[in-house]
């Protein structure tokens, strides 16, 4: 597991769980890359990373990933996260951006909420809001 070497902060293992969750496809549209720059700047995470070299990182190992339950795992036991259901919207966020689930990211999704011991309804209706907002921001209104 060459990850385990180099994710040694709580702040790395966000950063690079939300890469996985917006690169695991494979796909790195500009849209993606975009949304998890973001993220890594609305949580401050710039300051102490670099989210080139974190990219970088992360495609360096992302293939060698075998068991990808393990690998979420250990993130996330890394963050360790008293705010369970708003990692799983940034997940959810980020998985969503570039507008199109496929089934690898939607086992993803739930292997995450599963981690984060949030059941099969609470993970369903954070799905519901998040779609529900985006249907409002693109044709504004309620």
């Amino acid at each position: 597991m060459m990850y385990n070497t180099y994710i040694d902060t709580a702040d790395k293992a966000v950063c690079h769980l939300f890469l996985h969750c917006c690169f695991r496809d494979g796909n790195f549209s500009e849209a993606e890359i975009d949304s998890v720059s973001a993220k890594f700047v609305t949580l401050g995470l710039q300051k102490d990373l670099n989210f080139k070299d974190e990219l970088v990182h992360y495609r360096s190992y992302k293939d060698t990933i075998a068991d990808e339950r393990q690998y979420i795992q250990d993130l996330i036991s890394q963050i360790n996260p008293t705010s369970e259901l708003a990692v799983y919207s940034y997940c959810l966020e980020l998985g969503l951006s570039d507008e199109a689930l496929e089934f690898g990211e939607e086992e993803l999704l739930k292997t995450i909420g599963t981690v984060l011991k949030i059941d099969a309804t609470e993970q369903e209706i954070a799905r519901k809001i998040f779609l529900q907002r985006q249907l409002v921001a693109a044709n504004k209104f309620f």
